[in-house]
């Protein structure tokens, strides 16, 4: 039985990859889950090679059944029938003939398989018990099983072809062949050869015989139907998780951009606008005081030469060199938290400074997480930039705050605590000199990923705020702690 892939959508209309059905209810409904009556799924048709397939076998089954007819007679088969042997013929192969159809309408097919079937028994029932017929009535109602598309309708097609012949073996036991003849056929009680009496042992032989034939190609059809359903969910499910892997590459793949650029400009912007503050400055005071344009010239060398040397550090950190390459003891690490009063103390072109720390409680600013510092110091670092570019403020402070104790007990986004970055000014936005915002948009992202908040704005009492504050991750427990547990444990 050669079994078509089937096609990639083989569902009902609107209805997903594995719509689930109905729950079962008792043991009808485990039947009918098992025989797929409420399942979405649709097997499709065959395509054309397995429909030139089913012509081939039907012309041998024809061919099989004209020389089995043929044996028949040899062997005094159909002596004493009153029928012509032409008809014997036309019979056995005529009934062949739906076979070369059996995918393709599976279930007129087996209706006529076995109305044909009982027209047969009840004029030349020798005609049905050859091996052509045999094996014609297992394919026809396996393929009824296997390839119905409406679930439904083939239990009621399949339970009627079956109640026929069983109705069918139940006359010619009854009606046909006379009970008082067959009674006669066998002995009486006192010459029967075993325990059972000999007529009921042969109606018990052709029930059980029955049962296992027409069971085992409904069984065997359902297998295979449920075997096709089982790959095409397979597949299906390969699809989707091979479109999901997919969109998964293309996000990482926007996200490390996102990343690269949002590493870019704040190791770039800090820099580059302090090289462009001192060099005006200087070149306003080349004239009337060198000294102070010296001083100038002194800044933009140290920014060009940290800002290459973050940016070295940055594109050595995105080439992921291996941990033993004797290269990656070159890079210098990433700035942190500890940095924070440096970049508070930096030369700042004549704004006043001043770095502020607060740690509840005291030593706990370094629990706080490499990748949480570096973002923490490079909202500092960008919001000092803009107060440089972009205000009129004469001082600045930027304050740390590392707490330990819940911020927020009603909630769970502080619950063991937080770091703050927070830099306030006293200026006012300066004229001509709106930038891209891209700055603030990476601070808002580089939030996100550790799930803080920002609040960015004016203050009420004059000048501007940008503070950050990211959740502290759960504290390690304390090693006596542990051996406690290790022992309640034990």
């Amino acid at each position: 039985m050669s079994d078509a892939p089937p096609p990639a959508d083989a569902r009902r209309p609107g209805t997903p990859p594995s719509a689930p059905s109905r729950p079962a209810e008792g043991v009808a409904g485990r039947v009918l889950d098992w025989f797929g009556v409420d399942s979405d799924w649709e097997r499709v048709p065959a395509g054309r090679d397995a429909y030139r397939r089913d012509l081939m076998l039907g012309a041998a089954f024809m061919v099989f059944a004209a020389i089995s007819v043929e044996l028949g007679r040899s062997m005094g088969l159909f002596d004493g029938t009153r029928h012509p042997l032409w008809l014997i013929f036309v019979f056995g192969v005529v009934s062949m003939v739906p076979l070369a159809w059996r995918r393709r309408y599976p279930l007129v097919s087996v209706v006529l398989v076995y109305g044909m079937w009982l027209g047969i028994g009840l004029t030349l029932p020798e005609v049905t018990v050859l091996m052509p017929m045999q094996i014609m009535y297992f394919v026809a109602l396996f393929t009824a099983v296997a390839w119905a598309r409406d679930r439904r309708a083939m239990l009621v097609v399949v339970a009627a072809c079956v109640l026929a012949m069983f109705s069918w073996v139940i006359w010619m036991f009854a009606v046909q062949q006379g009970m008082e003849n067959i009674l006669e056929e066998y002995p009486t009680r006192a010459d029967w050869p075993g325990t059972v009496e000999p007529y009921l042992a042969n109606a018990i032989y052709q029930f059980v015989m029955n049962v296992a034939f027409f069971g085992g190609a409904v069984v065997a059809g359902q297998m295979q139907w449920n075997g096709a359903r089982r790959r095409q969910l397979l597949a299906d499910q390969a699809v989707t998780i091979e479109k999901q892997a997919d969109a998964l590459t293309d996000q990482a793949v926007v996200a490390e951009r996102v990343r690269i650029a949002r590493e870019l400009h704040d190791v770039v912007a800090h820099h580059v606008s302090v090289i462009g503050i001192q060099a005006a400055a200087a070149r306003r005071v080349l004239g009337r005081d060198p000294a102070r344009a010296e001083e100038a010239l002194v800044t933009i060398e140290r920014e060009s030469r940290e800002g290459v040397a973050q940016m070295r550090n940055l594109v050595g950190t995105l080439r992921a060199v291996p941990d033993g390459d004797p290269r990656s003891a070159s890079r210098s690490p990433e700035p942190g938290l500890a940095d924070l009063p440096a970049l508070a103390a930096a030369d700042h072109d004549g704004l006043d400074t001043a770095f502020r720390q607060v740690e509840e409680p005291p030593g706990i600013a370094a629990e706080v997480p490499e990748p949480m510092g570096l973002s923490l110091y490079r909202t500092a670092q960008e919001a000092m930039a803009n107060v440089r570019k972009h205000s009129t403020a004469r001082s600045a402070t930027v304050t740390l705050r590392v707490v330990r104790e819940a911020a927020d007990p009603a909630g769970e986004r502080f619950a063991h605590g937080f770091a703050e970055v927070e830099v306030l000014d006293d200026g006012r936005p300066r004229h001509g000199t709106s930038g891209s915002r891209l700055g603030l948009l990476g601070i808002r992202e580089r939030a996100a990923t550790h799930q803080g908040v920002v609040e960015i704005g004016p203050r009420a009492t004059g000048g501007f705020r940008v503070r950050v504050r990211l959740p502290l991750p759960a504290p390690d427990p304390a090693p006596a702690a542990l051996e406690t547990r290790t022992e309640a444990a034990r």
